[in-house]
């Protein structure tokens, strides 16, 4: 397990927000924390704790009138970590070289490689020899419904066809580097995190899958690597001190890395 911080920004300002509140219209969330700060005062703070792969995530659409400030953001972000954090938010093969020119170490991608419900290869494709395997996340975020749980796309605000399990994670791991799967039901709730999910990511042996969602506290940190099997990473947003919540970010950071030094 290792922990991967986050910076969101939304409307030109980093926040913590109830995940399935995000609406393109209006350009309107639920918020649970608006930092003083900007990116840059976190990535800084994350490079100097010694944390990489954390990321960067751009949550209006480009259609937006907020997107170019939360772009602005974003690049200062990765100026001030280079390599240390990945980058997302309407990412294409055109303008995936900025962010990675800019010091990202990976893009993350979802909705370029959707449509109408379902994975589009053939920009999956192009995702990839845009950017290389290497450098490419495939967010998965995903919503439970009566079938399992099913990505969702647009910000969370589209659901589709595709059904997050093993089955789907070892078809996709051919094409990226990573997965970053958040629970969006849970996400920004703080109330604990997705049992079921979790133990499904921890059975999945194949390239590194990041988990958000829930997390409020060491004992959710604590189930989360027993289902995990050691081997989900996670993502800590609104329950943090740094974002107003009352988890320390010092103490997530110190169990971690206690546990990379443990046998799983």
């Amino acid at each position: 397990m290792e922990f991967r911080p986050c910076i969101d920004i939304h409307n030109g300002a980093v926040k913590q927000i109830v995940g399935g509140s995000l609406k393109d219209e209006g350009d309107a969330a639920s918020e649970n924390f608006v930092a003083g700060q900007d990116a840059a005062f976190f990535a800084k703070l994350y490079r100097d704790a010694g944390i990489r792969g954390g990321h960067v995530i751009l949550l209006n659409p480009v259609s937006s009138p907020y997107y170019e400030a939360g772009r602005a953001q974003a690049l200062a972000a990765l100026a001030a970590y280079p390599g240390g954090l990945q980058a997302g938010g309407g990412i294409t093969p055109e303008n995936a070289a900025d962010f990675l020119d800019a010091g990202a170490s990976h893009v993350i991608v979802t909705s370029y490689v959707f449509r109408e419900g379902r994975i589009d290869y053939d920009r999956l494709r192009a995702m990839e020899r845009a950017v290389g395997k290497e450098h490419l996340v495939l967010d998965m975020s995903c919503r439970r419904k009566e079938r399992g749980y099913v990505v969702v796309t647009d910000r969370w605000q589209r659901e589709t066809k595709e059904e997050v399990n093993e089955a789907l994670l070892r078809g996709l791991a051919g094409y990226c580097g990573e997965f970053l799967i958040h629970a969006v039901d849970v996400e920004g709730k703080a109330g604990g995190i997705e049992k079921e999910l979790a133990a499904m990511l921890g059975a999945y042996k194949g390239i590194p899958v990041t988990y958000a969602g829930g997390v409020s506290s060491m004992e959710d940190l604590r189930l989360l690597r027993k289902l995990g099997q050691n081997r989900v990473n996670v993502t800590i947003g609104s329950a943090l001190d740094l974002f107003g919540g009352s988890l320390s970010f010092q103490e997530v950071k110190d169990f971690v890395e206690e546990l990379s030094t443990s046998p799983r």
